[in-house]
């Protein structure tokens, strides 16, 4: 498979996205937990890209094989703690809009206020949709797996 284009060749987009990084980092949200909510969102859309990515960074912040073959089946699994799983829900409501979709429900907004501040949450929520975001641009341009980016 070989991407349709070269989406990194606009220098503004890269400086934006690059602010948007450092304010999700400024927002004081465990890179494990970040982890795993690129990862569950970039699942649900089928990035194999963001996957693939996702998957390699989360290695590199200590995550364990265990735990990242299990986040699709996060709510089964014994791996996650509460405060991953109220970020896992918030992930999986925010990325499934589609049409009749209930999108976030007051029990997951509550259950993500008693894990989180409010700088955490808004750095979880940008990373839900910048990941989404990438999501749509990789599977609209065809990027295979087998990059990391950073």
């Amino acid at each position: 498979m070989e991407a349709r284009l070269n989406s990194k060749t606009n220098p503004d987009l890269w400086t934006a996205v690059q602010h948007l990084h450092k304010a999700i980092a400024a927002g004081g949200v465990d890179p494990k937990v970040l982890s795993l909510v690129h990862l569950r969102a970039s699942q649900i859309n089928s990035c194999s890209a963001c996957v693939f990515a996702s998957i390699a960074s989360a290695k590199k912040a200590g995550e364990t094989d265990e735990r990242l073959h299990s986040v699709t089946a996060w709510r089964e699994a014994p791996f996650y703690t509460d405060e991953e799983r109220a970020a896992l829900a918030l992930t999986e409501a925010a990325t499934r809009i589609q049409d009749g979709a209930e999108g976030v429900t007051d029990e997951i907004w509550d259950a993500v206020s008693d894990h989180f501040t409010e700088d955490q949450i808004n750095a979880i929520i940008l990373e839900i949709a910048l990941t989404n975001f990438f999501n749509r641009i990789n599977r609209t341009i065809k990027e295979p797996a087998g990059k990391t980016w950073g």
